[in-house]
């Protein structure tokens, strides 16, 4: 057939038709775990083309365990495949946004996740949930996981390259375990970076799936949590769907379910607006009902109800001819990574001796020039050191003569300090021998002193006798007084004049001392006090003629070791002095040895000495300022108080006897 018309008709008819061609469009953001993407969608796509294509543009073969995620109303809700996009109640926005999440879990990582991009992306989603805090994980566990991911992420552990802080911008740990202790950043990242290390030679998918499995063995990992009650009124326990049944917690734990119905064990599962029945397998067993706050809170778990058992029956099937090629496909792929690694763990090896030796080369090298370069230096050095050696031998020559001539004068030094050092024998000898007659002196100074002690003692008990025949003399004397003339016993002071004097028998008053010559005490005393100042000044005058040679010997000696034995000798000539007897020390002082000597006799013995014989050889020693009539008086206190001193000299009569 053979179409005839005019040009501008034809063209018209092509316009219309192209516009009937071009469907209309809307668009989409795609929004997974790490990446975003936007498609242009058909008016007329039904949920699952949508879903086919995001599936496509990841190569992702494993569809079943993933779904189109958006929020309308604060409540999260899955797209469904069925039914038109734009049919459904979806956010009003452009483009319109979905999220690819994983919407079933597998109950065994290992066998089920097959590829490598879905082992990926469940990766990177249970690893969310856990720093989001959905799935809950111990301290322990975070840190080992972390150090999986790190592994994942950077490859293998260089501490040349992972310097401290190359983990400071990444999150590896939820807030809560970071609240939970009191580390720094720091510490953290130690911690990590010490189970990082040891995940050396592990890959990345390796790692990932790893982590994987830690994870699936979380209490909450893979349960979806909705609020339901067994009656209408109140909201007290949580439902939780995950890939091996349907469990019942209470509102405070998520941990340990309150009761739980296995996939095996359910007969069926009905929905009628707001209930829900779990009919068990066993008709005996009771049927549990509980209600939803909302209709559609009904539907979605009646969905994940039915996508979560679909899975658990389509694992204990035969697996169908695309899961048997994909598996082998996944077995190959392993086992061709695998070789892979091992093919660039030996290229590693094999590179890094090969770094290793060529840096053994290079530090070989580096080590040669270095030695021919010391070579050379010490080729310079030894030119520079011969033509210094010539110069030194001259200068040797030089200094050879000079050391003669100082040899000559060091000779006559020698000569003058031998002589020096025989004088300073002599003159140490000199000292020695008058240190030892200084010594020979002080002995015999010290010898004397106790000679002198000695003689002082016999001289104070022969005073001591003197006094008690004073004593017995007085008392006889004072019983003849009263004998013959008791009238004076009561008038022991009269005058000189009384002519009762001349009646006293010369022979009674006559008193024998012959025992106690006081006379021939005081001249001993008197004379050993003498020779004893003599005898001390001698001794002082030797003394400071030793201390003055000493002294001028000092100095000269001082290098000789000698100056503490001078102050030793010194001392002891000091210490000699110092050790005479206290009684010479008084006698030089020039203080009489009067003692009981100075003690008065009775005033009225002395006022008859004019009476008795020999008078004219009997002193008085009185006090010149004194008048005669004084001096009486003060015989005549003396008598009565003993206190008042008055010094006599007596002179030794012809006889041994004392006339007073």
């Amino acid at each position: 057939m053979i179409w005839c018309g005019c040009p501008h008709q034809l063209k018209n008819m092509s316009i219309r038709g192209l516009k009937k061609k071009q469907p209309k469009t809307f668009k989409v953001r795609i929004i997974t775990v790490d990446a975003e993407m936007e498609f242009s969608c058909e008016m007329k796509w039904k949920g699952k083309d949508l879903f086919d294509l995001v599936c496509r543009a990841l190569g992702l073969r494993e569809t079943w365990f993933f779904g189109l995620q958006y929020t309308i109303k604060g409540m999260c809700t899955w797209l469904k495949m069925d039914k038109k996009v734009l049919d459904q109640e979806i956010p009003k926005e452009d483009p319109i946004s979905f999220h690819f999440l994983a919407k079933f879990y597998p109950e065994k990582v290992e066998e089920e996740l097959l590829q490598e991009i879905t082992q990926h992306l469940f990766f990177l989603q249970v690893k969310k949930q856990i720093l989001d805090e959905e799935i809950y994980c111990s301290p322990e566990a975070t840190v080992l996981l972390a150090s999986y991911a790190v592994q994942a992420k950077y490859g293998d552990y260089d501490p040349n390259f992972h310097e401290p802080g190359f983990l400071a911008h990444d999150e590896l740990l939820p807030k809560r375990v970071l609240r939970q202790y009191q580390l720094t950043a720091e510490m953290w990242e130690e911690k990590i970076t010490a189970w990082y290390a040891e995940h050396r030679g592990i890959a990345r998918d390796e790692a990932e799936m790893n982590y994987l499995k830690i994870a699936q063995d979380l209490e909450m990992y893979g349960v979806n949590y909705f609020p339901i009650a067994q009656n209408k009124n109140h909201t007290d326990l949580l439902l939780g769907v995950d890939a091996k049944g349907i469990h019942i917690y209470s509102i405070n734990n998520r941990f340990s379910p309150n009761k739980s119905f296995e996939w095996s064990s359910i007969r069926n599962i009905s929905c009628s607006e707001k209930e829900l029945t779990i009919k068990p397998l066993d008709k005996k067993a009771e049927v549990f009902k509980f209600f939803s706050s909302q209709l559609k809170v009904n539907k979605l778990i009646f969905q994940l109800c039915i996508g979560n058992h679909d899975l658990f029956m389509r694992r204990r099937k035969v697996d169908s001819i695309e899961i048997q090629q994909m598996k082998a496909q996944a077995r190959e792929e392993k086992a061709r990574k695998k070789m892979e690694n091992q093919r660039l763990a030996r290229e590693k090896q094999l590179r890094e001796e090969a770094e290793r030796a060529k840096e053994e080369l290079e530090r070989r090298l580096f080590q040669l020039e270095d030695e021919a370069r010391q070579a050379n230096e010490a080729l310079l050095r030894s030119q520079e050191a011969a033509e210094l050696l010539a110069e030194k031998a001259q200068i040797a020559e030089e200094e050879a003569k000079l050391l003669a001539q100082n040899a000559a004068e060091a000779e006559q030094e020698r000569q003058r300090l031998e002589i020096t050092a025989l004088k300073s024998k002599e003159e140490k000898r000199l000292m020695e021998q008058k240190m030892r007659e200084a010594e020979l002196i002080a002995v015999k100074l010290v010898k004397e002193s106790d000679r002198r002690a000695k003689e002082a003692e016999h001289l104070k008990q022969d005073l001591h006798e003197a006094r008690e025949a004073e004593r017995k003399a007085k008392q006889k004397l004072l019983d003849i007084t009263r004998l013959n003339y008791p009238h004076m016993a009561k008038y022991p002071q009269y005058s000189p004049g009384d002519s009762r004097d001349a009646n006293f028998d010369k022979g009674s008053i006559k008193l024998d001392l012959k025992d106690i010559d006081l006379k021939r005490l005081s001249f001993e005393i008197e004379r050993e006090r003498l020779d004893y100042l003599e005898n001390s000044r001698k001794f002082e005058d030797r003394l400071k003629e030793l201390k003055s040679e000493i002294h001028a010997l000092k100095l000269e000696e001082k290098q000789a070791g000698l100056y503490s034995h001078w102050n030793e000798v010194l001392g002891s000539l000091d210490r000699s002095l110092g050790s005479a007897p206290s009684w010479m020390k008084t006698l030089e002082t020039g203080d009489a040895v009067d003692v009981n000597l100075q003690r008065p006799f009775p005033a009225y013995l002395l006022n008859t000495a004019s009476s008795w014989p020999c008078t004219n050889k009997i002193q008085h020693m009185v006090p010149v300022e004194k008048s005669s009539s004084q001096a009486n008086s003060l015989a005549a206190n003396s008598v009565g108080t003993g206190t008042r001193k008055q010094i006599i000299k007596v002179q030794q009569h012809d006889s041994d006897v004392i006339y007073i």
